[in-house]
């Protein structure tokens, strides 16, 4: 695909946006070295660019930049996943607990909609879908009890935890449990229930505690 009628920022955009989509969908695994040029060469821009989108990609932790051997896709690191775990399970503990006080009937719809794609996606086994419906689902927590700006923030540090999501999913892993809680969370808060809904948030973000290892084992190359 060819840009000469386009502007550098929106050609910057589509590379970043066409490896980040690789490296998380593990079309670019862990460890694969991949360089400016030969990317600016498939997509048929100039290095400038695509050098930008290496610059953004390596802040996101998603690319490796080594001065004088090369670029590589980073490898998953697991302390960060469980920084990024254990900040989300604090915060969305508190979101849920103030959704059962706050949340109107445009955003439990809205939740109800959410979960009915999610189980569309795992009879179609849709991954990668289901994976964008799950953060919807707890974007929406956000959204509905006005803290949206907070979300954003902790998308900055959600890199290495999404990506373990990602894996995860791709495993076909507890898929059925993932939507059974958040069904759990949306009847929680629709009966105002406000302990029960954030031990369940609790049990839902630590799924993945108990299934990186098995992923650690069988994809050893994976991680750090």
């Amino acid at each position: 695909m060819a840009f000469n009628q386009k502007t550098r920022g929106s050609t910057r955009a589509y590379s970043y946006n066409l490896l980040k989509e690789r490296i998380l969908h593990l079309e670019l695994e862990p460890g694969t070295k991949i360089s400016e040029k030969e990317i600016a060469d498939e997509l048929q821009v100039s290095r400038t660019p695509v050098r930008e989108a290496f610059m953004k990609l390596a802040e996101e932790e998603l690319l490796d930049i080594i001065p004088q051997s090369g670029t590589i896709v980073s490898h998953i690191n697991l302390d960060h996943v469980e920084e990024g775990r254990f900040m989300r399970e604090k915060m969305e503990k508190e979101i849920v607990m103030l959704a059962c006080t706050s949340f109107d009937e445009e955003y439990m719809f809205k939740l109800e909609t959410n979960i009915a794609m999610q189980e569309v996606c795992i009879g179609k086994k849709n991954f990668y879908r289901l994976f964008e419906l799950d953060e919807e689902f707890h974007q929406i927590l956000f959204q509905g009890t006005g803290k949206l700006r907070t979300w954003k923030m902790l998308q900055q540090l959600n890199m290495p935890f999404n990506r373990l999501r990602l894996l995860r999913l791709a495993e076909d892993s507890n898929l059925e449990v993932i939507i059974s809680q958040h069904k759990d969370i949306l009847r929680l808060v629709t009966e105002r229930q406000t302990e029960e809904a954030a031990q369940v948030m609790e049990a839902h973000l630590r799924l993945v505690v108990y299934e990186q290892e098995i992923l650690k084992d069988k994809y050893p190359h994976y991680f750090i």
